[in-house]
């Protein structure tokens, strides 16, 4: 392992939503750098799961349980004293909260004020990273990408339920994290009365990270671009496009929780509070690709039937155009995307051509980690300093 990923080594991690398609990521990329990794979640994501395909559910520390059970989350941080937290834990598919709203707004900002509240009774932690989403932005449509201080918003359960979710942490952060700005009034009358335990989590750092559309192998939620075009292989039937001419910040899953870690370490340190408050990660511009161009590179990679365009009138709202402005993190945490548009598409078709040809899966994703590390090391001389 170089010196520069040794900051990880022997850290006790607690990571909600691990058996996630991200969460998988980033629990076995956490491990190869030499974390200690204690994930929680209440089951696998879908039938066909990374997880289960990489074989982490025998070797990787799983407490099952969630994040909607505050009292759940209090006990297991007790017992496995984290020193940092990734709440990566959501309900995270749009369609699925038009269907589902409420379950969507309790596991999104009840749950996110859960783990919160497990974090500030715990004081061990002394990072963390909350995953919302870009969509937690009040969309007007723009065409330039928006920044971490726009207004939150949104049009839909889903979107709504990310931008509270940003509300959540920041009132958690400024009433309960008192190294945290913001905290010196709030946070020290409330630890002033004895209110609630303020202050007992006093050297947690809090931050939330957005990110865009992330694809990547092991991705097998429903209704979703690159998981459709991988079940349109099997099932030799044409994908059908809803939105084909949305826009959307695609990206490799590695790129953005390569920007989540980075920011952890940043969290950790003495002057952590420094850096907890709202995070961009996404592609730079020129990168974007519609809905169109991303499942028609992804079927021809995979040789899939070409999609076929069918949006119905009835079709629940979408965002058109959304972009992301992250130079806040290259500027200060030396953050910069690794793999473009087709590098990312590549990587991704690769992954599941060999999950399709019975190849062992851990080993596939650790290489494309390697590999990425790589490129990062390499490229970086180049990033920096342009941001």
């Amino acid at each position: 392992m170089s010196g520069k990923h040794r900051f990880w080594e022997g850290k006790r991690v607690f990571v909600t939503g691990h058996t996630g398609f991200k969460g998988t990521w980033l629990s076995l990329w956490l491990r190869m750098r030499g974390a200690e990794v204690i994930g929680y979640s209440d089951g696998l994501p879908t039938g066909t799961a990374m997880y289960r395909i990489c074989g982490l559910e025998l070797d990787l520390p799983w407490i099952r349980g969630d994040v909607r059970d505050g009292d759940k989350l209090q006990q297991s941080m007790r017992d496995t004293k984290p020193d940092i937290v990734f709440h990566l834990a959501a309900q995270p598919l749009v369609r699925r909260s038009y269907a589902s709203p409420a379950e969507t707004i309790a596991i999104n900002v009840t749950g996110t004020a859960n783990v919160l509240d497990a974090v500030r009774r715990q004081p061990t932690v002394r990072a963390v990273v909350a995953v919302t989403s870009d969509k937690c932005y009040a969309n007007r449509q723009w065409e330039y990408g928006y920044r971490e201080h726009d207004a939150l918003g949104g049009a839909d359960p889903y979107s709504v339920s990310k931008a509270c979710a940003e509300l959540v942490v920041d009132a958690y952060r400024r009433s309960f994290f008192a190294h945290s700005p913001g905290a010196g009034s709030i946070g020290a009358l409330a630890a002033a009365k004895g209110i609630a335990d303020a202050g007992t989590a006093a050297a947690a750092a809090v931050a939330t990270v957005r990110a865009g559309n992330v694809i990547g192998g092991g991705d097998f939620a429903p209704e979703r671009i690159v998981p459709d075009c991988v079940r349109s292989v099997q099932s030799g039937t044409p994908l059908l496009l809803r939105y084909p001419e949305a826009v959307r910040p695609w990206q490799h899953a590695l790129d953005p929780l390569s920007g989540y870690m980075k920011l952890a370490e940043r969290l950790y340190q003495e002057q952590g509070a420094a850096y907890a408050e709202a995070w961009n990660f996404g592609p730079p511009a020129g990168q974007e690709l519609t809905v169109r161009e991303l499942a028609g590179a992804i079927a021809a990679k995979l040789g899939a039937p070409a999609p076929i365009e069918h949006a119905e009138a009835d079709q629940p709202h979408e965002t058109a155009v959304l972009r992301l402005d992250s130079s806040k993190a290259r500027a200060r945490l030396g953050w910069f995307p690794v793999w473009d548009a087709e590098e990312t598409i590549r990587h991704t078709a690769d992954w599941y051509a060999q999950w399709l040809q019975g190849v062992p899966m851990q080993d596939v994703t650790m290489r494309q980690v390697r590999l990425f590390e790589a490129v990062e090391q390499a490229s970086r001389p180049q990033s920096e300093g342009g941001g």
